[in-house]
């Protein structure tokens, strides 16, 4: 069993692959500056696991100190999620974007070649697939990212690929996740958006213990089952187990790859409102809203070839991404700020 080193691993997917990479024998090390998490994640780790994982308050961009952590905490791999996500504020942003997401990158691989690890998990996206790929996305669809977020999750994936070349002994695996949504089914760990929350599924909760007043639809004349945008949304738990499949196939000794992580079930926006309110037992107040610009009818994964080459296949369903949402925001309505 490895030593595995998360950046960004106190944010909300790392927290989630922290719990099954424990679970299965392996030791995390949480690297993250905090700027969109909490260290007070260790203790709720600890209280699903019997584990407290070492965490490291460190900034990614501090090549030095990495290539030190790197060294001292003997890691076998690294599974890279730290980065900025909003894409909305990637485009008033970009240099921030391209700062953290890209030079981070950077900086993660230079001290990965110093400290000799020569295994990387590359937190990616299916925003890599821009507006006009053709449902479901498959591995080698064109990419044309169409904000400045998807843009460095395309140049992330680029330069890891450009340095394996000159690299031969370096691995990757590129995963490029559709929606996560859910949490823990102990409710212990979920997703703690700061401020207003940027996707459908915190907001809809936020919806549902008052802290919003009703939710926008934006659209609902696509060409879809009732007219609003559709989504492959897959459950934290099983994204996180995707990752913990993706390292252990680099440790293995094999090839490096590029898989989605999705359900390859398009689910509308008013078919996953609708599950959460039997979820919950909360009526969601929304109304529906002007298309936003960039937006698509249809984004879904086809999921074959994670199936084929890890053998990962999604467990939960829509009730239950729905049902662990709900008991993480019921349970914990300021997020972590009261543990």
């Amino acid at each position: 069993m490895a030593n595995i080193l998360l950046t960004g691993g106190t944010g909300y997917i790392g927290a989630h692959t922290a719990v099954v990479l424990i679970k299965s024998g392996h030791t995390p090390i949480l690297l993250d500056n905090f700027s969109n998490s909490t260290p007070k994640v260790a203790q709720r780790i600890q209280a699903i696991t019997g584990v407290q994982p070492t965490v490291i308050e460190q900034d990614v961009l501090d090549t030095t100190a990495l290539v030190d952590v790197l060294k001292t905490h003997n890691i076998q791999a690294v599974i890279h999620f730290a980065a900025h996500k909003a894409v909305g504020e990637s485009v008033e942003k970009p240099l921030a974007y391209y700062q953290n997401n890209v030079v981070g990158t950077l900086s993660v691989l230079d001290a990965m070649a110093q400290a000799n690890v020569r295994h990387i998990v590359l937190s990616s996206s299916a925003t890599v697939y821009g507006e006009h790929g053709v449902p479901p996305m498959s591995e080698d669809a064109p990419l044309s990212a169409t904000n400045p977020y998807g843009q460095t999750k395309v140049m992330m994936e680029q330069i890891i690929r450009d340095v394996a070349v000159a690299d031969k002994t370096l691995r990757y695996a590129m995963l490029r996740y559709f929606n996560p949504v859910g949490a823990h089914p102990s409710g212990q760990i979920g997703e703690h958006p700061r401020g207003v929350p940027n996707n459908l599924m915190p907001y809809v909760q936020q919806v549902a213990i008052g802290l919003r007043e009703k939710l926008s639809v934006f659209g609902n004349d696509y060409p879809t089952a009732d007219g609003t945008g559709e989504r492959d949304y897959i459950h934290v738990m099983d994204l996180a187990r995707g990752h913990v499949l993706a390292v252990n196939h680099l440790l293995a000794g094999n090839d490096s790859f590029t898989v989605n992580l999705g359900t390859g079930k398009p689910v509308t926006v008013l078919q996953m409102v609708q599950a959460f309110e039997q979820a919950s037992g909360k009526p969601i107040a929304y109304s529906i809203a002007p298309r936003r610009a960039g937006d698509v009818a249809s984004v879904y994964a086809n999921p074959e070839w994670a199936h084929q080459l890890l053998g990962f296949a999604t467990e939960y369903t829509i009730n239950d991404m729905c049902r662990d949402a709900w008991v993480w925001q019921s349970r914990n309505p300021n997020g972590y700020d009261e543990a």
